[in-house]
């Protein structure tokens, strides 16, 4: 009979250590520190015509060169308290439908007439949730067997009364802001 050898090896053995390891990953991290921000884009348009940009290339794909298309971030970063720029305003294009003063005039009238009735309904509608207030004892209803409800509609009624006010408010800043 012929002898079998074997050798046995601890598991341990056949891994690598954890310094090993970490030293790995350093070096995959330190290289991929090294290799450009930029990837290729591909645009992509479907028979439907949806277009979708992927990194991927896909047959039927363009490749778009987005190196020219994008600056680059400026070199210095930005202190935190400097404020932010506000946007140029846009020109209006001269080819822009413009409105006459009269009828801006005309349109400003009606937009302030409109607003005046809506103000007079919720004063109405104030007038009317302050009478059934009654300065925060209204009637009980018969439905209201349960005081727990009465409460519940008391408050309601609080807070209708708060929300109209504050309409109200509103409605007579919008007339005054018109010119």
């Amino acid at each position: 009979m012929h002898a079998m050898e074997t050798t046995l090896t601890s598991p341990s053995a056949s891994r690598p250590s954890a310094a090993r390891l970490l030293a790995i990953v350093a070096a995959f991290g330190l290289a991929l520190a090294q290799l450009p921000a930029q990837a290729q884009i591909y645009l992509c348009v479907d028979a439907s015509g949806t277009r979708e940009l992927t990194d991927r290339y896909k047959p039927g794909c363009k490749s778009l060169d987005i190196a020219s298309s994008i600056p680059a971030p400026s070199g210095g970063a930005r202190r935190a308290s400097a404020p932010p720029r506000a946007a140029a305003p846009a020109a209006t294009p001269s080819d822009f439908p413009r409105v006459d003063t009269s009828q801006q005039r005309a349109r400003d009238n009606d937009r302030r007439e409109i607003l005046l009735e809506e103000m007079r309904a919720e004063e109405k509608r104030l007038q009317d949730l302050k009478t059934e207030f009654k300065g925060g004892e209204p009637d009980r209803l018969g439905s209201e067997r349960n005081y727990a409800k009465y409460l519940e509609r008391v408050a309601n009624l609080r807070e209708a009364i708060g929300r109209s006010e504050k309409n109200i408010e509103a409605l007579q800043r919008e007339i005054a802001a018109i010119k």
